[in-house]
C-alpha cells in the first residue's frame, strides 16, 4: 500500500458511485473477516447506514474523505496491529455520530457500534474492542502495549503530517465545521488544542508514525499555532 497522502484527507469524492462501492466492499471485507464463521446478516445495510452518517450535511472535515484516509492509513499500519480488521471496523465507527456542537460524539459512536455490530454478527468480545477503540479517540493516548489503539490513533491523526496544501485544506474544513463559533473564540479554542498536542511526548505511537509523521506534524502544528496567536 502506498504510504500517506496520495489522496488528501479533505478531498471530496463522497458521492462518486465507484468510491461508494469501494467503501462498501471495504466494510464488507472487514466485517466478514472479523465475525464468526456462521450465517450472519448481509453486511450491506450496515455499510449503507454508516455511509449515510458519514455524508451528513453538517460535516466539512469528518466526511467520507476523512474515513477513506483513516482506512488507508490503517492499511499502511496494519502490520503493527493485533487485529487489523477490528481496527478497520473501529475506523468506520469512530466518527459515525458527529455533531460539531456536541461533546459526546465518541461515546455516542461507541454505543452505536455496541448496538449494530452484534446484530451484524460480530462476537461480543470483538464488539467490545471496537467500542473501546472508538472511545480511545477522545484522548488519542493509547497504552504502550495497546497495539490496536496505537494503529487507530495514528491513522486518525495522520492528517497532521500532511503536505502544506492538504494541511491548509484540513484546517479550513475544521473551521467550516465550527462556523457557528465566533472567530476569537475559535482561535482561542483551537490554539489550546494545538498546545495540548504539542505538549505530548509523542503524537504517534507506531514505529512508522514516529519515523515518518512526527516531525512534519509538529512543524504543521507549530505553524498553525503561530498563525492563530500572531
Amino acid at each position: 500500500m502506498a504510504d500517506a497522502f496520495d489522496t488528501p484527507d479533505t478531498s471530496d469524492t463522497s458521492d462518486a458511485p465507484d468510491a461508494l462501492a469501494a467503501l462498501r466492499a471495504r466494510f464488507t471485507r472487514a466485517l466478514e473477516a472479523a465475525r464468526a464463521p456462521v450465517t450472519a446478516p448481509n453486511p450491506l445495510p450496515y455499510a449503507d447506514d454508516l455511509l449515510a452518517r458519514w455524508r451528513e450535511p453538517q460535516r466539512r472535515y469528518h466526511t467520507l474523505a476523512h474515513l477513506t484516509a483513516v482506512l488507508d492509513h490503517v492499511d499502511t499500519l496494519a502490520g503493527y496491529a493485533d487485529d487489523p480488521d477490528v481496527v478497520r471496523l473501529a475506523a468506520w465507527f469512530h466518527d459515525a455520530v458527529y455533531l460539531p456542537d456536541r461533546s459526546e460524539n465518541e461515546e455516542r459512536s461507541a454505543r452505536l457500534a455496541e448496538r449494530a455490530l452484534p446484530e451484524a454478527g460480530l462476537p461480543d468480545a470483538k464488539t467490545a474492542e471496537v467500542a473501546r477503540l472508538v472511545r480511545l479517540t477522545v484522548t488519542h493516548d493509547p497504552g504502550g502495549d495497546d497495539r490496536d489503539g496505537q494503529v487507530l490513533c495514528d491513522a486518525d491523526l495522520a492528517i497532521l503530517a500532511a503536505p502544506p496544501s492538504a494541511y491548509a485544506a484540513y484546517t479550513a474544513a475544521v473551521r467550516a465545521e465550527y462556523h457557528f463559533v465566533p472567530n476569537e473564540a475559535f482561535r482561542e479554542g483551537r490554539a489550546a488544542i494545538l498546545r495540548q498536542l504539542l505538549a505530548l511526548p509523542r503524537l504517534f505511537r507506531t514505529p512508522h508514525g514516529a519515523r515518518e509523521w512526527e516531525a512534519t506534524a509538529r512543524y504543521n502544528l507549530r505553524g498553525e499555532l503561530d498563525l492563530l496567536t500572531r
